[in-house]
């Protein structure tokens, strides 16, 4: 999985470079900022160090639970047992990434990735620090489906080099390919801080299963980037673990045990007083 990425990255340079290009030529879209590209790329590398060393733990767990699997769907010279996987792991990345945004500290740990008032490219690679550790439970019923731990790494890292292309304004709306496939529109509306649009459109490759999990939200109105609180820092270390900080002043402040099971396990935005709201709160 890392050398797909590895092997990647001049791609992603390159690509980042023509995109940077064509927004001076667009000057109606929100464009790159040497600040924020630099603390993007930044998150992207410290990332790939850290995924590297949490597969020193995801690969012997998968293994484990593929030594116990109850079916045997891992057949890697059978074209339909990469089909299946194609679907079961980006049903797995959904999963995944819903519960990142639904609950605190799962939000905590990937709250970074949407830490931009910014939409490019470069956004792409503002990666979560602490995902690679919250993340393989999510993928574990592959295992126990049968499929080994080098298939469903290389099927999450086809699954990242897809979703690269959604971080950016340069690409419309595609038609009916939006009806089964994620698009660079519907992604646009995953990073809006736009009430309507917090929490929806998860998806990874297929953005079937908003669709069917009802969290799709087409994109209507012009969509303003971040977080409902952004935050005023280009630091790494800040970006990345703000939010940690705010759920360990709102647990020493809690005044039961109730309230402070809440701030990390509710949903962000969650309060014990009603003093701030989650996005269904919001919504409603």
């Amino acid at each position: 999985m890392s050398n797909l990425i590895l092997f990647s990255i001049p791609a992603f340079i390159i690509a980042m470079v023509l995109e940077a290009l064509w927004t001076r030529r667009h000057p109606e879209v929100v464009g790159y900022e040497a600040r924020d590209t630099a603390a993007s790329l930044s998150l992207g590398l410290t990332n790939v160090v850290i995924s590297g060393g949490a597969k020193l733990l995801s690969i012997p767990f998968f293994a484990v639970l593929y030594e116990h699997r109850v079916a045997n769907l891992g057949q890697p010279g059978m074209w339909w047992s990469w089909l299946a996987i194609l679907f079961l792991e980006d049903h797995s990345y959904y999963w995944f990434h819903r519960l990142h945004h639904e609950v605190r500290f799962l939000w905590a740990a990937h709250v970074n990735h949407h830490s931009s008032q910014r939409y490019n490219l470069s956004t792409a690679l503002r990666q979560p620090l602490l995902t690679p550790f919250t993340g393989p439970i999510f993928w574990a019923p592959l295992a126990l489906l049968g499929y080994p731990p080098w298939m469903i790494l290389t099927a999450q890292a086809w699954s990242l080099l897809y979703q690269f292309w959604l971080h950016t304004e340069a690409v419309g709306k595609l038609g009916p390919i939006e009806w089964v496939m994620n698009t660079p529109s519907h992604h646009r509306v995953h990073h809006g801080k736009n009430v309507q649009y917090l929490d929806r459109n998860h998806a990874g490759v297929f953005i079937i299963w908003d669709r069917l999990f009802g969290t799709f939200e087409a994109e209507g109105e012009r969509v303003r980037y971040g977080l409902t609180k952004d935050i005023d820092s280009f630091n790494p270390l800040v970006i990345g673990f703000h939010e940690f900080a705010g759920i360990g002043r709102d647990v020493a402040r809690a005044p039961t045990a109730f309230a402070k099971l809440g701030y990390i396990f509710a949903p962000p935005g969650w309060s014990h007083d009603g003093s701030s709201k989650t996005a269904r709160e919001l919504q409603r």
